[in-house]
């Protein structure tokens, strides 16, 4: 029996990497026979972490533009170009049946060959407003999976087929290993837990404000599990130097984020597509801070979206210093809050979207 070959290709983050992942494990329950190539960038999390799932991958020389005048931008056209060479290699000696986009820098060059090859491809677009690239692709590719219900202002309808977000497989169900989240963290089940989360690659202004008011959340009397990301890891480390740790568990990256949402009263969290997919199946009262670090402002329309349906609060990036813990200690005290909110985003989870969308990539090749 011929064997399906498929190329999943993005990353960057692990926006974008864990959905990819979801979406393997997702075609593999539909279909036994299959090979997967996973195309990411290099020197990005996807080549440690894809690997670790048991799947190959091949780096492209390629990012995204920086924003602003940046000597960095100068290599950009030398690298898309570069990685449509190695794309059109990789698809001639992988023979693909089927290409699917996740979105990243990186998938842009695969799923731009495949297409223009007519090899059956799909993107799949997170965001309540998509960026340029996914704009630019939709012209190309045959199908696109998307999370919200009004994007027919973005691409063309006949085209696109609403399957929310796809989220990894150990996320659905984690409200059953509270108590496993509860011992791995050392938390003390006599008090609230509070998650802080900044994406994958972390958040320097949830850091900063975390930090900078660490005192006054340990006079509240929380555990506090905390992860910064690489980047802000010693930084934060510094500034909290001479506090008393009990308590506070702070680490670079939260491998077991299943458990660490499980553990969790209270999240707070960037706004990221991946992330608030996630935290609605999770369930559990957030508070959302924004990246404006994005294409589009896209996080604030993510989370403005929650927001409309009194499923999150939101604090903007810029007043984070200045009334993030504030708000959580107001959140905290507030259990009717607290009950109304976890109620809300509850109605919102979509749990089978990897499971959608691999139905809707296969037919393409049926």
């Amino acid at each position: 029996m011929k064997r399906l070959k498929v190329i999943i290709s993005g990353g960057g983050t692990g926006g974008h990497i864990f959905p990819a992942l979801a979406l393997a494990k997702a075609i593999e329950r539909q279909e036994r026979n299959v090979d997967f190539l996973f195309v990411g960038a290099k020197d990005r999390m996807e080549m440690e972490k894809v690997p670790n799932e048991g799947y190959n991958i091949i780096g492209l020389w390629i990012s995204g533009l920086q924003r602003g005048f940046d000597k960095r931008n100068l290599l950009f056209p030398f690298k898309v170009l570069h990685s449509i060479w190695k794309a059109r290699r990789i698809i001639k000696n992988f023979k693909p049946d089927l290409v699917i986009g996740t979105g990243g820098y990186a998938s842009a060059p695969l799923i731009y060959v495949a297409a223009k090859r007519g090899i059956p491809s799909l993107i799949q677009e997170q965001n309540s407003y998509p960026g340029i690239t996914n704009r630019i692709l939709a012209r190309y590719v045959r199908k696109i999976c998307v999370a919200y219900d009004d994007m027919d202002r973005f691409f063309p309808l006949e085209k696109m087929i609403v399957t929310g977000n796809p989220i990894r497989e150990d996320i659905i169900g984690s409200e059953k290993k509270r108590e496993d989240g509860q011992q791995l963290f050392e938390v003390d089940k006599s008090k609230p837990t509070v998650l802080v989360i900044g994406g994958s690659l972390g958040a320097l202004t949830i850091n900063n404000a975390i930090a900078q008011n660490i005192y006054k959340l340990k006079d509240i009397g929380i555990n506090l599990i905390w992860q910064t990301g690489l980047s802000y890891q010693s930084k934060v480390k510094e500034i909290i130097t001479d506090v008393n740790l009990d308590g506070i568990k702070v680490y670079t990256f939260i491998k077991e984020m299943d458990k660490a949402y499980a553990a969790a009263d209270i999240i707070i969290s960037r706004a990221g597509a991946i992330a608030i997919a996630e935290l609605c199946c999770i369930g559990k009262p957030i508070i959302l801070v924004p990246s404006p670090n994005v294409a589009e402002n896209h996080q604030y329309k993510n989370a403005q979206s929650l927001v409309n349906k009194n499923a999150a609060l939101i604090v903007e990036d810029k007043q984070a210093n200045c009334k993030l813990v504030d708000n959580l200690i107001e959140l905290l005290n507030d259990k009717d809050l607290q009950v109304s909110l976890s109620s809300s985003i509850k109605k919102i989870a979509v749990k089978d979207a990897a499971d959608r969308i691999a139905i809707a990539a296969l037919d393409l090749i049926k």
